[in-house]
C-alpha cells in the first residue's frame, strides 16, 4: 500500500493489487466526452491485424480529466529533463479517428 497526503494534509491509503500492477499495454488512446464526462479507451494495436482491441477504459469528470492532463504534462517535462527529449513520427502511425460520443446520460 502506499501512502499519499490529500490537500487537506489527511493521508489515504491506496490499495495495488498484483493484477492491477501488472498493467496493461497499450499503444493509442482513443478520448471521447460529453458534458459530464471523459471516456478514454485505451487499445492495442498489433501490426498486420486488422482488427484492435479496447484492452481498458477509464471514464472520468471534467475536472479530474485536466488535473490528469497537468499531471502528465508535469511528468512529461520531468521525463525530458532527465532522458531527454521524447521524439514524436513525423506522420501520424495511424489513421485519423473521428469519435463523437453518441449517448448521454
Amino acid at each position: 500500500m502506499a501512502e499519499e497526503k490529500n490537500k487537506k494534509g489527511n493521508q489515504m491509503n491506496i490499495e495495488l493489487s498484483e493484477e492491477v500492477a501488472e498493467g496493461i499495454y497499450s499503444n493509442l488512446a482513443i478520448i471521447a466526452h460529453s458534458q459530464s464526462e471523459f471516456v478514454v479507451d485505451f487499445v492495442k494495436i498489433l501490426p498486420n491485424v486488422p482488427k484492435a482491441k479496447v484492452k481498458s477504459r477509464i471514464i472520468l469528470t471534467p475536472q479530474h480529466a485536466k488535473r490528469l492532463l497537468k499531471a502528465l504534462v508535469d511528468n512529461v517535462k520531468r521525463y525530458e529533463a532527465q532522458h531527454g527529449k521524447i521524439s514524436e513520427p513525423e506522420q501520424n502511425p495511424f489513421p485519423p479517428m473521428n469519435f463523437t460520443p453518441t449517448a448521454q446520460a
